[in-house]
């Protein structure tokens, strides 16, 4: 190649793939880079709790009762003198679990579920869309008082149960993501050349789907975490000794006309978190769309 060419090679801008467009379009968001930065802080801080936090989980200090915020105790604390602080750090290690795992058992049968329906159409479509059509009508709040009462209450089925009723809308997206793809030339391609349905699914179909899954997942993490306060606030959700920001903001609304600050901090992490999380999740929505005109 001759110095002449090499030099219009290096003065031609450079492509940018989808994904390099969107991380631009996600960084020029500020709101989205706000909710990122702080979900990456709270996780963060999750994270190290057992190492930073001032007071033991269970430590009660009865003489102590409930305080208001000071010097020694933060947020104050509830009515067997634990600190408040203390509480909300691990609440939150046990809602963000609660929020990440449930949309992960969602994501795996809502993808597979969406993908196989939308792969295989006809009459076999038609009839695993009609199941998803039965589910919707099921009240899923009642589907999940069931499992609780029959199996019991513990941390790992409340993820199963809640990810089993989040999982019908992933379904449907995926499907007609994959009703869209399956009639490109790549896809054809591959069925000329003898690969398995489940080979085509996994490697071609899914793959090029992500964007509008990796958006939904992202929507979906704050809508569990709030149905996880909405069952903790029933008294069906997290059991003690266990705690999540649900079963704080449970039990300050028992006490908040004494103790207000029992609601007001427990119920402010929440609202922030959540807000952080559909920041984020808007503003990934707008970097994957691409009709989005490019700055």
């Amino acid at each position: 190649m001759t110095e002449e060419a090499q030099q219009i090679l290096n003065a031609m801008p450079k492509g940018t793939s989808l994904w390099e467009d969107a991380l631009h379009r996600l960084r020029k968001n500020r709101l989205a880079m706000f909710g990122l930065c702080y979900l990456g802080i709270l996780i963060f801080i999750c994270l190290i709790t057992p190492w930073i936090a001032p007071y033991g989980y269970e430590e009660q200090n009865l003489r102590l009762g409930a305080v208001p915020p000071n010097a020694e105790h933060w947020l104050g604390t509830d009515t067997f003198g634990r600190d408040m602080f203390t509480r909300i750090l691990y609440g939150g290690r046990v809602s963000l679990l609660v929020g990440f795992i449930a949309t992960f058992v969602a994501l795996i049968i809502g993808v597979a579920y969406g993908a196989i329906s939308g792969y295989a159409g006809g009459k076999v479509d038609a009839a695993m869309m009609r199941l998803v059509d039965i589910f919707y009508a099921l009240p899923y709040m009642i589907f999940i008082i069931l499992l609780m009462v029959v199996f019991g209450r513990n941390l790992l089925l409340l993820f199963l149960a809640i990810g089993a009723v989040e999982w019908l809308v992933m379904a449907r997206i995926v499907r007609g993501q994959v009703q869209s793809l399956r009639q490109q030339e790549y896809v054809e391609a591959a069925m000329s050349l003898g690969l398995s349905p489940l080979a085509i699914i996994a490697r071609h179909l899914i793959p090029n789907a992500l964007g509008p899954v990796i958006v939904y997942t992202t929507l979906t993490i704050p809508n569990v975490m709030l149905l996880e306060a909405f069952l903790s606030f029933l008294g069906l959700g997290i059991q003690p000794p266990q705690s999540s920001w649900g079963v704080l903001i449970s039990y300050g609304v028992e006490t908040m006309e004494e103790f207000p600050w029992l609601l007001i901090y427990p119920g402010l992490a929440l609202t922030i978190t959540l807000f952080a999380l559909n920041f984020f999740g808007d503003g990934l929505r707008d970097a994957l769309d691409p009709k989005a005109s490019r700055d």
